[in-house]
């Protein structure tokens, strides 16, 4: 955990008392309350005493005394009382003065209604800033504005005016938040739809200060809760957010993100490729991935997500074991399954001879099993076959593709819980069309019933991505202690803007990044001493702070072979610079030693304003921009995180060794990564941008042939 992470857990921890006050409130002031309860302002109150809260309940009205056979008091200030909740369903005109009140009456927590704020233009933003510096300044911590609440299920607690809370409440282990308030309670009413209870539903409005991430940190803690979810528009915290995924990761607690505006995500320009290449999408991606953090693709499958993990042990491996009485059905699982990178054994020969004596012989039994029309007037085949498989050493997983089976509702029922309790492994349930009842009571024992097929595969992939995600973690605990106990890499210089080449591979030396040997020349004489010292042959590039891209400029000369070619090149080079960039400050032509020729590998840093330093890793060379084979991750990786990040970009093979090539030196690469993000865990913002480009990995390691590092300015 970075050190800007080690103080978000901090600040979170600090706010503990004002989160459980907001979520675990033990007294309830609900400010507007009115004496209509099917109004907004009235709807909290009914569904207190609907849904059996057993503390204290405050109505805050002057213009009434009673309201639902509770004293109403004229201010918050008049309660006798603690009040560790305030309600505010007035006025947006009202909201501020209320808040006022609260921080007069020591209030610790609210959830505010009352629309009209950021979400209206800059007049009520100016009102939003307003009202959050009083609550500050006042100690209260608040939900909102434009809040619809929040809602602990577990003590009854309904801060909210939500239609979900029209319903039933059931409790469950799922804590769920959301910053859409129409749309999160839509997710809330399907889970309950899908026999899921939240234990949590908090929508945190237009977060003025509460955010999704204090929600969920609060949220993660309670022994109550299995897996977290979360539906967001924007993320204003990332390293917030990340600390709380280590959290949920350190406690074995799954985390489903639904993140929505991938296509709105556009990369900025900058000089760096990185830069170039760093969209908000591409980011929040890499840094979930990276943290074990499973992104859904829209509402449905978050909540196929959340229903998984919640009944579901995780899978030791990727092998799925299918049963299923489609052949068609079997085939477009695997297809999805390979999609998503599982696999689908052939069973041994043990399993496989005892599958045919059961199945008829006309049966496919290698995987996936079909379980021919016999199932469907002898159920008693899809017990006998689906043990069968679940008990061959090359399966993981079990998948159960089944439908209709309106006739025997009861009896599928009976076998699909007996299968499910005779096995450690990963069991799953895919139904099509299934018999209400016999989904209800399935539903009600805990088992997982997928949609379909697909929606199956999606969400077991994500078990198994998270499966995979936790084991690095905790295998990488010991590196984790180590790099907290390394000395601090070496701070950057004073100064803002590009660095020159030579300063600039004095910081990446100090960070242990290898570069490729080289000499500045500033004229011909000693560009060719220094490409005698070098040893020829030599590539020539030009110095200069104002050129980002060396190559679009003409300053790239490659396999200059002796004195006479350097001296032609040398004078090309600074006669192309000049007329395209005539500008420019020049400092010089750099003289490197050319090297082998191995695989180009694109390594840079980026300040990502959400997340903070960001490491990008992909293959490179002059069309890095155009392939955009890369990958993100927050600074500082471990060695386990590093190898990850390799692995997950497309043309990784080619890192094996292709056309007789040697495979590249994985290691010595993952280390040359770690030493790169140390440097911008380091540096934090000082560090704009770094971007290397080619670094060339190969048998024998991997040296950075070019790099460019832009520094930020002392106030960042």
């Amino acid at each position: 955990m970075s050190a800007a992470q080690r103080s978000a857990v901090s600040a979170m921890q600090g706010a503990r008392g004002a989160m459980q006050a907001l979520l675990q409130p033990r007294s309830v002031a609900i400010l507007g309350c009115s004496s209509d309860l099917n109004r907004i302002s009235g709807r909290p109150l009914r569904y207190f005493l609907a849904k059996g809260y057993q503390g204290a309940l405050y109505p805050v009205n002057p213009n009434q005394r009673e309201i639902a056979g509770l004293r109403c008091y004229p201010e918050v200030g008049a309660i006798p009382g603690t009040v560790d909740l305030a309600i505010v369903a007035v006025a947006a005109e009202r909201v501020i003065e209320s808040m006022r009140q609260l921080v007069a009456k020591g209030v610790p927590a609210a959830v505010i209604f009352s629309s009209g704020f950021a979400e209206m233009g800059e007049a009520g933003a100016a009102a939003q800033r307003e009202l959050l510096a009083i609550a500050r300044a006042g100690g209260v911590r608040f939900c909102g504005p434009n809040a619809v609440g929040v809602v602990n299920a577990f003590e009854a607690v309904t801060a909210s005016f939500s239609e979900y809370l029209e319903g039933a409440l059931p409790v469950g282990p799922i804590g769920f938040v959301s910053q859409s308030g129409a749309f999160g309670t839509a997710i809330a009413v399907l889970a309950r739809e899908r026999q899921l209870g939240l234990g949590y539903y908090v929508n945190t409005g237009n977060e003025a200060d509460i955010d999704v991430a204090d929600a969920l940190g609060f949220i993660v803690e309670d022994p109550r809760i299995r897996v977290v979810a979360g539906y967001v528009e924007g993320i204003r915290d990332g390293r917030k957010l990340l600390a709380v995924a280590e959290r949920a990761m350190a406690l074995g607690k799954p985390m489903v993100l639904t993140k929505v505006g991938r296509s709105a995500a556009g990369a900025r320009a900058a000089a760096s490729h990185t830069g170039a290449l760093a969209g908000a999408d591409a980011v929040l991606d890499g840094v979930l991935r990276q943290k074990g953090v499973i992104r859904a693709d829209d509402e449905e499958q978050m909540i196929d997500l959340v229903e998984m993990f919640a009944h579901c042990r995780l899978p030791k491996g990727p092998n799925l074991g299918i049963v299923s009485q489609s052949g068609g059905a079997g085939v477009l699982a695997c297809d999805r399954a390979e999609a998503h990178g599982l696999r689908v054994p052939i069973l041994g020969d043990a399993t496989q001879d005892s599958l045919r004596q059961v199945l008829p012989q006309y049966a496919a039994v290698a995987n996936p099993v079909d379980l021919t029309g016999l199932s469907l007037a002898e159920p008693e085949l899809i017990r006998r076959t689906m043990k069968q498989v679940l008990a061959d050493p090359a399966v993981d997983i079990g998948l159960l593709w089944v439908r209709l089976m309106d006739k025997y509702a009861g009896l599928m029922t009976d076998i699909i819980t007996d299968v499910g309790a005779s096995t450690r492994k990963t069991f799953v349930v895919s139904w099509l069309a299934p018999p209400p009842v016999a989904l209800k009571a399935l539903r009600e024992r805990g088992t997982c019933v997928a949609r379909g097929a697909a929606q199956a595969m999606d969400a077991l992939a994500g078990l198994v991505r998270y499966g995979e995600a936790r084991k690095r973690w905790l295998d990488d605990a010991p590196a984790r202690e180590a790099d907290a106990g390394r000395p601090p890499v070496p701070p950057l210089p004073a100064g803002a803007g590009a660095v020159s080449s030579v300063p600039a591979a004095a910081i990446l030396h100090s960070a242990g990044v290898r570069l490729v040997p080289f000499e500045l020349a500033r004229d011909a004489d000693t560009a060719a001493a220094a490409a005698r010292r070098l040893g020829y042959p030599v590539a020539l590039k030009i110095e200069s702070r104002d050129i980002a891209h060396k190559t679009e400029a003409g300053g790239v000369l490659l396999g200059v072979a002796d004195e006479k070619a350097l001296r032609t090149g040398f004078a090309q080079i600074l006669r192309s610079v000049r007329e395209r960039h005539g500008a420019a400050r020049i400092d010089g032509v750099v003289v490197q030693k050319m090297l082998d020729p191995g695989v180009e590998m694109v390594i840079g840093v980026q300040q990502d304003e959400a997340f903070g330093p960001i490491v990008m890793v992909g293959f490179g060379g002059i069309l890095v921009e155009v392939m955009q084979d890369v990958v993100f991750a927050a600074a500082p990786l471990t060695f386990r995180e590093a190898d990850t990040m390799l692995s997950s970009l497309k043309a990784a093979p080619v890192l094996q060794g292709v056309r007789g090539k040697p495979p590249v030196d994985r290691a010595a690469l993952c280390n040359f990564l770690v030493n790169v993000s140390r440097l911008a865990a380091a540096a934090g913002p000082r560090l704009a941008e770094l971007d290397l480009n080619p670094v060339m990995a190969g048998a024998d390691g991997s040296v950075a042939v070019d790099w460019l590092l832009i520094q930020g300015s002392e106030s960042e």
